[in-house]
């Protein structure tokens, strides 16, 4: 906890993991990267870790399987947790389907005395396959991808998320400056999150 406190006083600001869960095209990468790269400009050190980004690389053994899903996510919360730890404000984009496992990386942060943000972007499937900006939905709709969430594979609404963003309705810049609202209030004041509807 020592050298923590050190890390964060060496860059004049705490770390804070921030996990946006949601469907494919919902529109979390997205606002991931705007945030990125606002706070970025601000002079904050932040990193954004990107589900699909790390299936290329180090989760590319892992296949969509629901034991394959969870184990993607548990790498991903490690990871996150270690960015964190060193004061990194850390945004995760990642479908994470499952509540059991956005529980787990909740855990994670917890135990190890981080904050955490869960970020439920909230967008209707109709919505989702209209963007659908890779086509994977066209591709599931045909059956050339199986287990594909939201069309043969369940996503499971959060029950406990402590933000939500509707973007059927709202803009990636309202996003992203609601966002962005909150964390600086978090890092002026070390915490200040009360759920968003």
């Amino acid at each position: 906890m020592h050298k923590r406190s050190l890390r964060y006083a060496l860059l004049g600001q705490q770390g804070l993991t921030i996990w946006f869960t949601g469907l494919s095209a919902s529109g979390k990468s997205t606002i991931c990267y705007g945030l990125e790269d606002e706070l970025l400009q601000k002079g904050k050190l932040c990193y954004c870790i990107d589900g699909d980004t790390m299936r290329k690389g180090i989760n590319r053994d892992l296949g969509y399987t629901n034991k394959d899903r969870s184990e993607n996510i548990r790498r991903l919360g490690e990871v996150a947790t270690i960015l964190t730890d060193m004061g990194a404000i850390t945004l995760v984009a990642a479908i994470t389907p499952f509540q059991m496992d956005r529980n787990t990386v909740r855990s994670m942060h917890e135990r190890k005395g981080l904050p955490f943000w869960e970020v439920f972007v909230d967008c209707p499937l109709s919505v989702c396959e209209q963007r659908d900006p890779k086509g994977l939905y066209v591709k599931a709709r045909n059956g050339e991808i199986q287990q594909f969430t939201g069309i043969d594979s369940s996503f499971e609404i959060p029950e406990n998320a402590d933000i939500t963003l509707h973007t059927a309705n709202t803009t990636v810049e309202q996003c992203v400056e609601l966002m962005l609202t909150k964390i600086y209030c978090f890092l002026q004041q070390g915490e200040c999150l009360k759920s968003i509807e």
